[in-house]
């Protein structure tokens, strides 16, 4: 069975659609994946060994309605596109992540009755995941408040943000061994986003003294590529300070590096909340005041009701209120503690397992008997993976029999160990 996942435009869209990969790869599927051709979705789907279909769109600008005509006119023509790639590769389903880049996959499942299932990210649905929903099989969320646009409510099901195994796998050992960090000090991990973020960047750089001089204490400080040659300045480490204060433009490996932190100060964006929530980490959120609808504010809400976070306010993220928070929270382990757990209640590491079964039930509800027979498959290869596995030679008894011709007696003995071995474990 085939499945087209498909988002764009920033990879708080793409990140779960990799995560939700995962689980239906291992599950038997046919993973495909539909995006814009010059996005920032192509690479990181091409890397993950996906393969990946472009179609041209583009947004538009509500108060020029010149744009509109001319993106609506793009998107008629990459949905006929994406129509014709159906009609190859016949899809058994579609999920949808948001972003302008999903609309031609939604608008083609749409006209081949193939069933869509949309996924919103954030606690505000955005407008792509919105006009999609209304033709929805499923409504999936990672925040209930999401859904109180969607007119069906029993399209609407909340299964949390999937998150990639990279970051779910990864052991506070691996992380602290990759960064140099001991297993007893505290580590404050600071990331604005892959961008990074100016305001967060500045507020830490002024608390270097303050941070370094709490013993033990280390700070991983993610700067964003743009950011990094102004903040280094600034910080102007001595080579003793760079000891305790790691400074990074960019971060591949942030599975590992969230799996060491024991705090984290970061924006509020979809992706990074839910690997922060996958890894029960206590955090002092940011928001950017000028994402859409302020949805990172809503966001950041949802954990600090729950008990996991503080959030402060990005004009007030250089005054004495951030740096108080920050340091009290480094200070204080108990009360790190109590956030954890609150963190560990949205259960994020479930959250693509949950989605793909979403996604199997509505392949199911529209071919049953396909469904079945796909299943019965998928169990019949699982079972003979197994007998094969179970039937390999085991490479130390079969190293310890090339020795048998040492000695006579030692031959015999050993003969009688392997042998009572592997009658062991028959």
């Amino acid at each position: 069975m085939r499945i087209v996942l498909s988002g764009g435009g920033t990879a708080g869209h793409i990140n779960p659609a990799l995560a939700l990969a995962e689980v239906l790869q291992e599950r038997g599927y046919e993973v495909y994946f539909a995006g814009t051709p010059n996005g920032v979705e192509k690479p990181l789907v091409e890397m993950a060994g996906i393969p990946f279909k472009g179609f041209e769109v583009s947004g538009f600008d509500r108060s020029h309605p010149l744009t509109l005509a001319k993106g609506l006119k793009k998107l008629s023509h990459s949905a006929n596109e994406a129509g014709r790639w159906f009609a190859e590769l016949k899809p058994n389903a579609v999920v949808v992540f948001g972003g302008y880049a999903c609309l031609p996959a939604g608008r083609a499942a749409k006209a081949f009755r193939v069933p869509l299932i949309i996924h919103e990210q954030n606690s505000v649905m955005g407008m792509a995941n919105d006009y999609l929903s209304k033709n929805a099989s499923a409504v999936a969320l990672t925040y209930a408040s999401a859904g109180r646009t969607v007119k069906d409510q029993t399209k609407v099901i909340v299964t949390g943000n999937p998150v990639r195994k990279s970051v779910l796998e990864a052991t506070k050992e691996e992380g602290r061994a990759y960064l140099g960090i001991p297993e007893d000090a505290t580590m404050l991990l600071v990331f604005g986003g892959s961008l990074g973020a100016r305001h967060i960047n500045t507020a830490i750089s002024q608390m270097k003294n303050d941070l370094l001089s709490m013993d033990n204490t280390y700070v991983v400080h993610i700067t964003g590529p743009k950011e990094f040659e102004t903040v280094r300045e600034g910080l102007a480490l001595t080579e003793e300070e760079q000891k305790r204060y790691i400074l990074k433009d960019y971060e591949d490996n942030m599975g590992a590096v969230l799996a060491a932190a024991d705090l984290v100060v970061s924006r509020a964006g979809a992706s990074s909340l839910a690997e922060i929530s996958a890894r029960c980490i206590p955090a002092v959120l940011i928001p950017f005041p000028y994402a859409t609808a302020d949805h990172q504010t809503a966001n950041a809400k949802e954990y600090v009701e729950r008990g996991a976070a503080i959030l402060i306010a990005d004009d007030k993220v250089e005054k004495q209120e951030f740096s108080n928070s920050v340091l009290g929270l480094l200070k204080d382990a108990q009360l790190r503690e109590g956030m954890k757990a609150a963190a560990a209640t949205f259960e994020t590491g479930n959250a693509a397992a949950r989605l793909a079964d979403v996604v199997e039930l509505m392949i199911k509800s529209k071919w049953p008997d396909l469904y079945e027979e796909f299943k019965q498959e998928q169990a019949e290869k699982a079972e003979q993976a197994e007998k094969d596995s179970d039937s390999e030679p085991d490479a130390d008894s079969s190293l310890e029999s090339e020795s048998d011709t040492d000695s006579d007696a030692d031959a015999q003995n050993e003969t009688d160990i392997v042998g009572g071995e592997k009658d062991h474990k028959e």
